[in-house]
């Protein structure tokens, strides 16, 4: 199938998805279209079992297969779904919270990391590089769903933005310490650093990528507020606003810094600054519409595609166990990456009682972390790897996403103290 067929195929299903969910299920609408396509899916499978001269099975592998999952998220949807997602997010509220959301970002990816890392390499007999690999992969929650879900709960406005910031950052952070731990675990490939030392190299390459993505996304932002501040013409400005999403991002990639971070510095430049300071009330109204448009389509089309894969994925009874170990091994993980940072930061500010079950359970993985596990190369412990991730994110995403509002209505009322 073409490009331009195999993207009508999945806004034809989407929208259609998108009905079906409406008029029956009634769940959010990326997690009711995930929900959906899983059942197509399952339907699909049985009938290829029935009838498996119709040969449904194989002919649906190899148009879920023949999209690259992992670079369509990756080099293409992700700059747009950040970039959307931060231009929502206040640089004023996320001063306020920056300690607790640097430190979850930071401190808690790594500690995620090795919890996962150490726990899966255990339970499974991985070597601890490649298990570290996996909990690199899916230690990061997922913005889109995390966003996606904070719209849903109606949090105070001091939770929303931890979670909201964390969940920004801790992506680029994630996918940043991903990259150092691939070249670690897989030397002959792809070399990110000069011949040394590889934990210098690592450090190197964590710093460029990390810091270079901060300045690049800031400085591109800033340009492009300068630019729009000598224009009143809202289509134009909308058409800026998609041109640095998309070209910073492509330039991100092309110098090697971290793209995610790019994306994510320069929506909330334009997102805070750039609508204060230079657009007109008309403009903001079209850019703030073009943009929240945009991250529903890009959502509906990413969580239709994560129930489509699958028909990507090895299922076996020893790996479904495994898988199911690997769910509770995450929230394990997750509620240390959660609470060590707030147990850190007590002693200087307050939080309320609900700031960490909220956090934990809210902390949803998503696309980004199958992305990652299909983009990793070839060996005998990748479909391990990427059935567990899987399983995981299809459990984050229906079990959390579901339940962490009705969560955050118990727990999470009284005002979050600053």
């Amino acid at each position: 199938m073409t490009f331009l067929q195999i993207t009508s195929l999945l806004i034809v299903l989407a929208g259609a998805f998108g009905t079906i969910n409406y008029l029956y299920l009634r769940l959010p609408s990326a997690i009711g279209i995930l929900v959906v396509s899983l059942l197509a899916s399952f339907v699909l499978l049985g009938i290829d079992r029935v009838m498996p001269e119709l040969n449904i099975a194989d002919t649906v592998r190899g148009i879920v297969t023949g999209i690259d999952f992992s670079e369509a998220l990756l080099e293409g949807m992700l700059g747009l779904l950040l970039f959307a997602g931060a231009l929502h997010v206040k640089i004023g509220d996320l001063r306020q919270q920056w300690r607790v959301v640097f430190l979850m970002a930071t401190l808690g990816i790594a500690l995620s990391t090795l919890i996962v890392g150490f726990g899966f390499s255990w339970l499974t007999g991985m070597p601890l590089m490649m298990a570290l690999v996996f909990g690199a992969l899916i230690s990061p929650t997922d913005p889109v769903a995390v966003l996606g879900v904070l719209r849903e709960a109606e949090l105070p406005k001091a939770l929303e933005t931890k979670i909201a910031g964390e969940s920004l950052f801790n992506d680029g952070v994630g996918y940043v310490v991903f990259l150092v731990l691939v070249g670690l675990a897989f030397p002959h490939g792809e070399s990110h650093g000069a011949a040394g030392s590889p934990l210098a190299n690592a450090a190197l390459l964590f710093f460029q990528e990390a810091v270079g993505g901060a300045v690049l996304g800031l400085v591109l932002g800033w340009l492009t507020f300068r630019v729009m501040r000598r224009i009143d013409d809202y289509a134009l400005e909308v058409l800026l606003t998609l041109g640095l999403a998309f070209g910073g991002y492509e330039l991100a990639v092309w110098l090697h810094v971290s793209a995610p971070i790019m994306a994510v510095c320069a929506g909330l430049l334009i997102g805070d600054v750039g609508t204060a300071k230079g657009m007109s009330e008309q403009t903001r109204t079209y850019v703030a519409g073009f943009w929240e448009l945009i991250d529903e389509i890009l959502n509906a089309v990413l969580f239709l595609l994560i129930g489509f894969e699958v028909f990507a994925i090895v299922f076996a009874d020893n790996i479904l166990f495994t898988a199911a170990a690997a769910i509770a091994l995450a929230l394990v993980a997750r509620l240390v990456a959660v609470a060590v940072p707030v147990m850190l930061l007590r002693p200087f500010r307050s939080f309320n009682a609900g700031v960490v079950p909220i956090m934990t359970w809210g902390g949803l993985k998503g696309g980004i972390s199958v992305a990652l596990a299909l983009s990793l190369p070839e060996s005998e412990w990748k479909p391990l790897i990427l059935t567990c991730t899987y399983v995981i994110v299809v459990f984050s995403i229906i079990v959390q996403g579901l339940t962490v509002a009705k969560l955050a209505n118990r727990v999470g009322r009284a005002p979050d103290m600053v």
